[in-house]
């Protein structure tokens, strides 16, 4: 039985990931943790009637409180970076969907697991489908050198691009290398109006209500032209993923960066 805990249980994907934990057979939620939280147990909300389970405001009372083999973290950058560098601290093994840490962000965690010889997961998206489509994206890459990236959420993100279209834009990146598109001379009459650049690919970010989670990677060549897409259209869609990291971090000494190191 992995002992799990959940920080931003209160938000939208710790909710549902909050729900996944109670719902696997072979994991066990010892606590939930948000710093503005007026509930002291889950059996005071609307959605947890029956369950007795903790309400944390504060990590140091968690971890005083509770043994947990496993941090999963659905929170803020600033937030998730801190929550990541005490877990690790505390040798519990971080499962992170946050998107937003930075590359120094990154580096710092994983030099601070090695030290610490614990394993972790911080994946920009959890969805097995999602995790295809970027392997395929870096595939394609190599034979069409010219594509940009549509990442689509809803309008509460607050990151921009995607840590999905960031992670894929480098894992295309790795492919083909720096590759200049478009017209030299080409202008914005309006600032912004191309998107970001990336290697001198252009990443384009839609925020608008009714949308969950979708990206396409368009590829052009000479007389053709190959999309690929992927949607999340409800957000258990990555818990699948969320429950695969719970497991395969269990086996690890290391702080791993994408889903797809899993798989």
């Amino acid at each position: 039985m992995i002992k799990i805990v959940v920080a931003g249980f209160k938000g939208r994907m710790g909710n549902t990931a909050t729900k996944m934990v109670l719902e696997h057979q072979e994991f066990k939620l010892m606590g939930v943790l948000d710093p503005y939280a007026k509930e002291r147990n889950l059996n005071e909300m609307t959605d947890y009637t029956s369950i007795d389970v903790p309400v944390f405001k504060d990590k140091q009372e968690l971890v005083n409180s509770v043994e947990a083999d496993v941090w999963i973290d659905f929170t803020v950058p600033e937030v998730a970076f801190e929550n990541t560098q005490f877990a690790l601290r505390n040798g519990i093994r971080p499962v992170v969907g946050t998107t937003g840490l930075s590359e120094d962000n990154v580096t710092t965690l994983q030099e601070l697991a090695a030290k610490h010889h614990t394993g972790g997961l911080i994946a920009p998206n959890f969805a097995i489908g999602a995790v295809l489509m970027m392997q395929f994206a870096a595939q394609a890459a190599k034979y069409f050198p010219d594509v940009e990236i549509m990442e689509l959420h809803h309008d509460n993100k607050l990151d921009a691009p995607s840590g999905t279209a960031i992670k894929t834009a480098e894992m295309i990146a790795e492919e083909r290398g720096f590759h200049q598109q478009g017209h030299p001379e080409e202008k914005e009459s309006i600032e912004g109006a191309r998107g970001a650049d990336y290697q001198g690919m252009k990443i384009h970010s839609v925020r608008l209500p009714g949308l969950v989670a979708h990206q396409q990677v368009q590829f052009g060549s000479k007389g053709e032209g190959l999309t690929i897409r992927h949607d999340s259209y409800d957000r258990s869609s990555f818990m699948s993923g969320v429950a695969l990291g719970c497991t395969k971090v269990m086996e690890s000494n290391e702080l791993v960066y994408g889903l797809e190191n899993l798989l």
